[in-house]
């Protein structure tokens, strides 16, 4: 689509929240299709994943952020800054909160936040996730508190599991994107890299079967990518671990845990690739790749550290 296109619009849509509040599952929902890393821990969403949705004439460019939380790690404060840095560049902010848990200490520093960094115009609206949770009267007098805290230009009550009042809010966004032509190609869904998306994929499968062992201390990079004659790809990826204990953890008895893991990071891929794909996946010990520039890099987060 050029600019010859009349009519047509785009812009960029930045998710922020706290941490499990639903980023994730509402991006996907959004754009039809699994671009975004969806656990239920805290904290796995660690690159800014832009997923593409088509509205009518409109083009949304979903930036999904880490979510917003209290940093003490290098890699925590790489994170918050991200999301931050997420907000400030896109053309329209919208909040997250559950319905469930209200205005909590985090939702109401972030809106503190918001009321101080945000350009003075810049539509942020309010999406109170998860409304399947609790009554009416509840979500009533949830959004006349949080109205009060700060001036959303609108409010939207959804549920992204479940796809509630998601496309009211698909079509909000796409009515208030700058007019002009669309960024990328129409059957486009999102512009990380298919070795990154493919990593992404593997590390949900690790985060879902280890998540008491090891939440956040592994990454997961792609190493090699062939596409064979026959229509099908080989990839070989690393999973990177801080020691040597974590290994044992990953590999499990026998190899059991990283063979299942395998299998089921294999069809994910291969159902998004829509070919065959025959994955290798090798556990590899790095104590301090969470002080590497390289791995950030890989994360589409800045190394350099600084305040969040």
């Amino acid at each position: 689509m050029t600019e010859t296109n009349l009519g047509t619009r785009a812009g960029f849509v930045a998710l922020i929240g706290e941490p499990n509040a639903g980023k994730s599952t509402l991006l996907n929902r959004m754009v039809g299709a699994k671009v975004s890393i969806v656990t239920h821990k805290v904290q796995t969403t660690r690159a800014r994943i832009r997923g593409i949705a088509i509205e009518a004439q409109s083009q949304i460019v979903f930036v999904d952020t880490p979510g917003i939380f209290r940093p003490r790690r290098r890699l925590d404060r790489s994170m918050v800054k991200a999301a931050w840095g997420g907000a400030s560049d896109a053309d329209i902010v919208v909040l997250l909160i559950e319905a469930h848990r209200g205005l909590t200490e985090g939702a109401q520093a972030i809106i503190d936040r918001l009321r101080d960094e945000m350009p003075r115009g810049k539509p942020v609206a309010l999406a109170i996730n998860k409304i399947d949770r609790v009554k009416a009267e509840v979500l009533l007098a949830l959004t006349q508190k949080m109205n009060e805290a700060f001036p959303f230009a609108k409010t939207f009550m959804i549920s992204a599991e479940r796809g509630y009042g998601v496309d009211d809010l698909r079509e909000w966004l796409a009515a208030e994107v700058p007019a002009g032509p669309w960024f990328y190609p129409e059957d486009q869904i999102a512009d990380l890299p298919m070795r990154m998306i493919a990593a992404e994929m593997t590390r949900e499968k690790l985060t879902l079967r280890l998540h008491e062992e090891l939440p956040y201390q592994l990454t997961v990079e792609t190493e090699k990518w062939e596409d064979k004659p026959d229509g099908s790809t080989r990839i070989d990826q690393i999973i990177y671990v801080s020691r040597d204990g974590h290994k044992g953890i990953v590999l499990g008895n026998g190899g059991e845990t990283i063979k299942s893991i395998g299998t089921a990071a294999r069809a994910e891929i291969s159902s998004f690739l829509d070919r065959k794909v025959h994955l290798f996946l090798q556990v590899k010990v790095r104590e301090n790749w969470q002080e590497e520039a390289e791995r950030y890099s890989e994360m589409g987060l800045e190394f350099k550290d600084g305040d969040a």
